[in-house]
């Protein structure tokens, strides 16, 4: 079946010929546009876009192939396919050396016709695709840690530091802040960059199962074992184990670690000990500390993972890297758009406190990329929760522009926001801002305020 969609545009001098190519195209399902000359064909490329462009080479004025130059210098991706006369072998490969993806020789058939068509846009949606995947895979490969934040600098500086060790890293940090990146940084910087990097989350294996998937089994070890099963620690022979939620351990099991780190051995289920050669990150987002007080984790085992202890920032302590990650994150998601944040977007979200740190903002950006209405993403496109935060509880005004800010528009936009969150009930918004009702009502004329007046997002406010 040929892809639908988009717009075919036909340029050709022969108006019964490009009536013929319309009435055939169409047929087949296809939205067709026609133009006369190379000129108009051109112009219309540029004010449409169209998926495809079927050009003769031989016409008056502007011919097929200056067309094609044209279009390709303009568009490097366009697709097109010419349309020479019989036997012009040499025009057919000037052509396709100039970018073309196809030609057609004079005189076809409607199945050559919509053949060559179907088979160009094929090729356009492959490639597509394929761009898509690479992409996906890319990300995916070489995620990186990001944030030029002082708090983001020193995380850095303490990663290129520990990388080179043999040592144990405890990562701690609230849920969604990176641990996970900050694991694979250490194992690319370290000397075991060329072994594997196994991770594991200990709160998402069943307890029953915990110790098989980190020590493995042999076959018959215990009912339902049918194979021999080879534990994480194996699978990271001369590389990296990052333990993941390491604090969610049951107690048997935490023993056990304690002893593989030690002694640098394992036992599987059933089986005998031997020698392992891996390093352990772990990381956890409980305070281990308070854990160990109150008898539910192991003193010496976190000792021994907490050798070298990295903590990582929650987003809201590294406001100023918000617009890389945002930015970062809709580019993932967005595909072939160019979506970006306007300033407005960009300070409400620097107001949040992102309870859910960057895994929240990139869930965010997903939507985002999802549900944006035009390539600029807008402050009232952002969820409630966001636009709201910060207007009960006001001390401070925060996020200022770098090319200054007037004490009197600051004082405007706090005004706007707080009559905004009473709905425009003087006495509640005066009461909100601890201000009398007089002196409310000076500064409304003062600054010639109206309903109607949206909230400024230029300056937004957060409680302290």
């Amino acid at each position: 079946m040929p892809e639908r969609g988009g717009t075919i545009l036909v340029v050709d001098d022969d108006t019964g010929l490009r009536r013929v190519i319309q009435h055939n195209l169409e047929e087949a399902g296809y939205n067709v546009m026609l133009a006369e000359d190379g000129e108009t064909g051109f112009r219309l490329f540029q004010q449409t876009h169209p998926r495809l462009v079927l050009t003769d080479v031989r016409m008056g004025g502007l011919g097929g192939l200056e067309l094609l130059t044209r279009i390709k210098a303009y568009s490097p991706d366009a697709l097109v396919v010419v349309v020479t006369a019989f036997g012009s072998l040499e025009e057919a490969v000037k052509a396709i050396r100039l970018g073309a993806y196809d030609y057609l020789g004079k005189p076809f058939s409607r199945e050559q016709l919509v053949l060559a068509v179907s088979k160009a846009l094929a090729f356009q949606g492959l490639t597509r695709e394929n761009r898509k995947l690479k992409a996906a895979l890319s990300s995916r490969k070489h995620r990186v840690l990001l944030g030029d934040s002082p708090q983001m600098q020193a995380v850095h500086n303490l990663i290129r530091r520990m990388a080179t060790a043999e040592a144990p890293v405890l990562i701690l940090g609230e849920g969604g802040t990176g641990k996970e990146l900050v694991a694979l940084q250490l194992h690319r910087q370290g000397a075991r960059r060329q072994g594997p990097f196994v991770a594991v989350n200990c709160a998402a294996i069943p307890e029953k199962l915990l110790e098989s998937e980190l020590f493995g089994h042999l076959r018959g070890a215990f009912p339902g074992a049918a194979r021999n099963h080879r534990g994480k620690f194996d699978q990271a022979d001369g590389g990296t184990l990052f333990l993941d939620e390491v604090g969610e351990l049951p107690a048997e099991l935490q023993s056990k670690l304690l002893h593989a780190l030690r002694e640098n051995e394992i036992t599987p289920i059933g089986g005998k000990a031997h020698r392992i050669n891996v390093r352990v990150i772990s990381a956890t987002n409980r305070n281990l500390e308070t854990e160990i007080s109150c008898g539910r984790f192991c003193r010496n085992l976190y000792s021994r993972l907490a050798v070298l202890p990295l903590s990582l920032p929650p987003l809201r302590d590294r406001e100023e890297d918000i617009p890389l990650l945002a930015q970062h994150f809709l580019d993932r998601y967005s595909g072939d758009r160019n979506l970006s944040l306007s300033r407005e977007a960009l300070n409400a979200l620097q107001c949040y406190p992102w309870p859910g740190n960057v895994r929240e903002l990139e869930n965010l950006m997903e939507r985002l990329a999802i549900l944006a209405r035009a390539d600029l993403v807008e402050r009232d496109e952002l969820p409630l929760k966001i636009l709201t935060c910060g207007m009960s509880g006001t001390r401070r005004v925060v996020h200022l522009p770098p090319e200054g800010y007037s004490l009197e528009e600051i004082e405007k936009q706090a005004i706007l926001q707080a009559l905004a969150l009473c709905s425009w009930n003087r006495t509640r918004a005066a009461e909100f801002l601890r201000i009398s009702s007089p002196l409310l009502t000076s500064r409304i004329e003062k600054y010639d305020l109206v309903p109607e007046q949206r909230e400024a997002a230029g300056i937004s406010l957060e409680s302290s």
